[in-house]
């Protein structure tokens, strides 16, 4: 096997910003960081955004959209709302120029 060719294979503590979790794992990913584990040692950390511990789907927060429906019925309640609202703006313009053309004929 060539040397010098793979990354470096080291524990990497990868810390979830959002929630405050960390996890000691093995990696190859670079980092510039440092942070001081439980055990003492200090190893490389990676900063992110997203964790089972911060995501709503393994937590179960704002899961609004099993509340709601289906992909489906959320999209025939939001254009039937909006073609209902688009129908009766026409409506009330067709009947303000049928007045005005009442009160033209009228005139």
């Amino acid at each position: 096997m060539r040397k010098d060719i793979h990354p470096d294979y080291r524990a990497v503590v990868f810390l979830d910003v959002s929630s405050d979790f960390k996890v000691l794992t093995k990696s190859t990913v670079k980092a510039e960081e440092t942070i001081k584990w439980e055990d003492g040692n200090e190893y490389p950390v990676v900063r992110f955004d997203l964790s089972s511990a911060s995501h709503a789907f393994y937590t179960g927060k704002d899961q609004q959209i099993n509340d709601r429906g289906g992909r489906i019925q959320q999209f025939r309640d939001r254009y039937e709302k909006q073609a209902g609202e688009a129908s009766d703006a026409a409506a009330e313009s067709d009947a303000s120029s049928e007045v005005v053309a009442e009160q033209t004929a009228d005139s």
